[in-house]
């Protein structure tokens, strides 16, 4: 990230993309998609999640993507996936032990700064998932692969409404604190304006300034349309990385738009790449490589739903 016009940019739609759809998508479909974003200039594509299939089925079947994609992994990619524990620690090292080298080459890890989304979202308060991380942490450093902590609801709460600010920072700080030097920021709901992003950001960044490593990656919902200003504030600020969806897809079980309706997915990754070109930034993203992905991404999922209302 030396250069200061250069944007990191993580696609997450294989993970956060696919993990809630109502019908299933089969394996190989999967890692097509993968391998599609995986030669678009993406930094990093997360792949799958190491979650019990009980409370995720749609990612089940982490270690058979992985060890779909694992042959042909470009050696200057990141390959990450979620992890809730240390369970599934040692299931994102068992790819790597099989492949007999580095697939997945980032976990990452998840909490919230609202505490009711916690409970409801990880059966956890923050402390609690806190506490839950410190083995996965310390596992993932001995074993060389980076880490990722994810704070949910960073400007709204479909449960608790308004977040402070200060909450965020005060989770960042527990993160920081464990080691995790990337912060990645969601706006689960899609609520954030500019002016909501920079003041959760400003905040965020006075606890991030205090490690000379530690930086942030903004995961913006695109509920209402107003993303892609988010962005560009966030650019304001100093934001230099960022996550999209191919065709936009994902969105949480949990939150809801206005009308009462599951929200949007994630910003989507071409929608992403366009506010940051014309904030007069550069990204690594190939145009026609990103615009089959996405077609792709948005056929798989509305083949599954075509077929499951014919089921």
């Amino acid at each position: 990230m030396a250069d200061e016009k250069y944007i990191r940019i993580t696609d997450v739609s294989p993970r956060d993309g696919l993990q809630n759809e109502p019908e299933p998508i089969p394996t190989a479909e999967k890692a097509k998609l993968v391998h599609l974003l995986s030669h678009t200039g993406v930094d990093e594509v997360e792949v799958s999640s190491f979650v019990s299939p009980k409370w995720v089925p749609r990612l089940g079947d982490a270690h058979e993507v992985f060890a779909a994609v694992a042959e042909e992994k470009p050696e200057d990619l990141v390959y990450s996936a979620l992890v809730p524990n240390m369970k599934g620690l040692e299931q994102a090292l068992a790819v790597n032990e099989i492949a007999g080298r580095t697939i997945v080459d980032k976990v990452s890890v998840f909490t919230a700064a609202s505490e009711t989304f916690s409970q409801k979202n990880t059966n956890a308060t923050i402390d609690e998932t806190i506490e839950r991380f410190k083995p996965v942490v310390s596992g993932a450093m001995e074993e060389g692969l980076d880490l990722r902590g994810y704070i949910s609801c960073i400007v709204a709460c479909p449960f608790e409404g308004r977040i402070d600010p200060g909450a965020v920072a005060a989770v960042t700080r527990k993160l920081l604190d464990l080691g995790i030097r990337e912060i990645d920021l969601g706006d689960t709901i899609g609520k954030g304006k500019p002016e909501t992003i920079k003041a959760v950001l400003e905040a965020v960044q006075r606890e991030i300034e205090k490690h000379d490593d530690a930086w942030i990656t903004l995961h913006l919902h695109d509920t209402f349309g107003g993303a892609a200003d988010c962005v560009k504030a966030a650019l304001e600020v100093g934001v230099r990385s960022f996550d999209g969806s191919a065709a936009g897809l994902g969105g949480c079980p949990y939150a809801t738009s206005e009308s009462g309706k599951r929200a949007p997915g994630n910003i989507s990754t071409e929608t992403l790449i366009r506010a940051i070109e014309q904030a007069g930034y550069t990204t690594g993203v190939l145009k026609d490589p990103m615009r089959e992905a996405s077609e792709y991404a948005s056929k798989l999922v509305n083949e599954a739903q075509r077929a499951g209302s014919a089921s």
